[in-house]
């Protein structure tokens, strides 16, 4: 893998955190993102941007890291046990949404580049991502929306690729200590890298210079909104369950932790209310039994 190939994927990726940033801060009008640069001791960094109290907002992080070691964590060779032992390149940017509104979903986006290297074999480098939405409140037109633009990141790169994303990503968005997915899903995927590279690289673009497009409609529809304390404790309550999968299943934040990366750049997807009830169920014929019982339940949304 040359150094031009990796500073392009780089260059995408820094331009990608600045677009998204933008569109955010258009939305929010209140507030905008603070900015941390961080070095990592072993090696690289990041660039990690977190907008808090917004009128929109309460809490939206975007990351960029680039950075490399000497050996990949068990998080990255789990599913690959041949590439132990072999230095790394990891490049991405991923952010975590987080809206005031309870009707405005939680949105999740990812993209990055791996590189293992092994001397006297050939590099090992691939691509992932995507991204998936969380609502509280379903709303059919925002799901179908969502899925749209999923399948139109995708259209460009054969038939059947949606599709498989969208299942991956119904897989691997689900919360198996509770039987039940984190939210409505979009797209999903992982050692990407088939087509070669300049194929892979542009199907990850696509993927992420969809994400604005995707989200920011739904924002704008559901924002003003009005809401009260009901809908507010049911929004913390599901929060409770990205929390959950953040911390025991998400690749990413184990790979994070695991890399001795930068811990606050790394929880930053956190949100930042979340309460937990025992043993707690919406009453039937209510709007919040109605996400139960519509939207988290894997289906075709197109």
């Amino acid at each position: 893998m040359t150094p031009a190939a990796i500073n392009a994927v780089s260059d995408y990726l820094l331009k990608l955190q600045d677009r998204i940033c933008l569109a955010l801060e258009q939305l929010d009008q209140q507030n905008t993102f603070r900015e941390d640069q961080w070095r990592r001791e072993e090696g690289g960094g990041g660039r990690s941007r977190v907008m808090e109290e917004g009128a929109v907002f309460e809490k939206a992080g975007i990351n960029f890291s680039h950075v490399h070691g000497a050996q990949l964590p068990g998080s990255a060779t789990a599913q690959r046990p041949e590439l132990a032992g072999r230095s790394f390149q990891a490049l991405g940017v991923s952010l975590v949404v987080h809206p005031r509104n309870p009707y405005v979903p939680t949105s999740h986006a990812n993209v990055r580049f791996f590189i293992a290297d092994k001397p006297g074999a050939e590099p090992v480098w691939w691509f992932g991502g995507g991204f998936d939405l969380t609502p509280y409140y379903g709303y059919e037109e925002d799901a179908v929306h969502w899925h749209r633009s999923a399948r139109e990141a995708c259209e460009p790169f054969g038939e059947g690729v949606y599709t498989r994303f969208k299942a991956w990503c119904d897989d691997y968005f689900f919360l198996r200590h509770r039987e039940e997915p984190r939210g409505i899903g979009g797209l999903f995927f992982d050692d990407y890298n088939a087509p070669g590279f300049d194929r892979s690289f542009a199907l990850m673009r696509s993927v992420g210079d969809h994400f604005i497009g995707a989200y920011t409609p739904i924002v704008e529809r559901r924002m003003h909104q009005g809401y009260g304390d009901r809908e507010r404790e049911f929004q913390l309550y599901r929060r409770g369950r990205y929390v959950e999968f953040n911390l025991v299943y998400d690749r990413g934040t184990l790979f994070g932790l695991q890399t001795g990366g930068r811990t606050e750049s790394i929880l930053m997807s956190l949100p930042p209310q979340v309460s937990w009830r025992y043993d707690w169920h919406p009453l039937p014929g209510t709007p919040e039994a109605e996400l139960y019982e519509r939207f988290l339940k894997p289906r075709d949304w197109i």
